[in-house]
């Protein structure tokens, strides 16, 4: 998105109380984000606005220099991806409430859509830490993106693990990405942004404040496949995490704990309610229909890329194209292509969708 369309998302994003529904209203009646921004009262109120937002509008937008606000981003080299770009987790917008503006210090990668949250207790236990820190490497191993929240305990050492495997992991902020909530991880954030990412919807200058955080778990359990609770007392703040996995249709994982330890209270409540137990990597995996992820990144590495996939990869579209039409287009023959194409579903590139005929996968 251009600088001179993303100000106004910016501009928006900085009134308190101008969330996702309100987001939703001005797009619907103005078409775009500019055009409200210099609306007038009435015609905020047209929109659908109630009159506090419509206030609030007048009164903030008089205040903040969208402009500068950018500037000021581009100074702490955060990027700003909003519903209308192609970067955004396409996983978290299908939520109700998704986040209308996300900043992010580092990366977020296509691959990053294969991703499962990892929280727990900020008091974390010998087995707690342990457990935590196989599980998360092992994902990582396997090709699968950490997500958590950078808090201490359970998230910091799914943050370590999945960095000491060489993965890629997203912490996901409860505050303004200007600053690090607890301080004590500012040396594990930066090494965050260089193998991943650090998001938020808060804007520089927004505190980690106490209502900050269900809404930074509704994101972490948001853009994930599902979420694991490795260690959480009966009122640990992992637990709206998982809840809010459960109402998002996302799967829910629970290590199990000693009966008598109070910090597996919350887990071992979870697992009775449904949640699936998992004892190792492997039960994720399978439950999520990701075991051949691995295998999938290994063929990349092991098989080349060359000009020739690439040529086909280019004619397969996402609804479909028939194998005698790729020949064609090619002028290669049906072995060439039949055996090319095996190559590209190996690698998860390709996958076929009808007899004979192949899409991206």
């Amino acid at each position: 998105m251009e600088s001179g369309e993303v100000k106004h998302w910016i501009g928006f994003n900085l009134i308190q109380g101008i969330g996702p529904a309100k987001f939703s209203l001005l797009l619907n009646y103005f078409g775009d984000l500019e055009r409200a921004w210099e609306a007038s009262a009435s015609e905020l109120s047209a929109a659908g606005l109630d009159r506090r937002s419509v206030e609030a509008i007048l009164a903030r937008r008089s205040q903040v220099s969208p402009e500068e606000e950018l500037n000021r981003l581009d100074q702490y080299r955060i990027k700003v991806i909003t519903w209308n770009d192609p970067e955004y987790p396409h996983r978290l917008k299908e939520i109700d409430s998704s986040p209308p503006v996300l900043y992010v210090r580092g990366s977020l990668l296509p691959d990053d859509e294969c991703c499962i949250a990892i929280v727990g207790t900020r008091r974390a236990s010998a087995y707690g830490r342990q457990s935590a820190e196989e599980l998360a490497g092992d994902l990582a191993r396997n090709g699968i993106t950490i997500v958590s929240g950078l808090a201490r305990g359970i998230d910091t050492v799914a943050h370590e693990a999945t960095l000491q495997a060489c993965g890629r992991t997203i912490a996901v902020n409860a505050c303004g990405l200007d600053m690090v909530y607890p301080s004590s991880n500012v040396a594990l954030a930066r090494r965050i942004m260089e193998q991943g990412a650090l998001i938020s919807e808060f804007p520089l200058g927004a505190t980690p404040r106490a209502e900050h955080f269900p809404l930074r778990n509704r994101i972490i359990s948001g853009m994930s496949l599902g979420v694991l609770v490795v260690e959480a007392g009966e009122r640990s703040g992992a637990l709206i995490t998982a809840h809010q996995a459960a109402e998002q249709n996302r799967e829910v994982f629970a290590v199990p704990g000693n009966i008598f330890s109070s910090s597996s209270k919350g887990t071992n409540n979870l697992i009775q309610e449904g949640a699936k137990l998992v004892r190792n990597c492997s039960d994720m995996l399978e439950e999520l229909n990701l075991s051949v992820v691995a295998e999938q990144l290994e063929m990349k590495e092991i098989v080349p890329a060359s000009d020739v996939e690439s040529q086909l990869l280019s004619y397969l579209s996402s609804e479909g194209t028939y194998i005698d039409d790729i020949c064609h287009r090619s002028g290669l023959p049906i072995s060439a292509v039949s055996g090319i194409i095996t190559m590209l579903e190996l690698k998860g590139l390709a996958k076929q969708v009808g007899n004979a005929t192949y899409a991206l996968a």
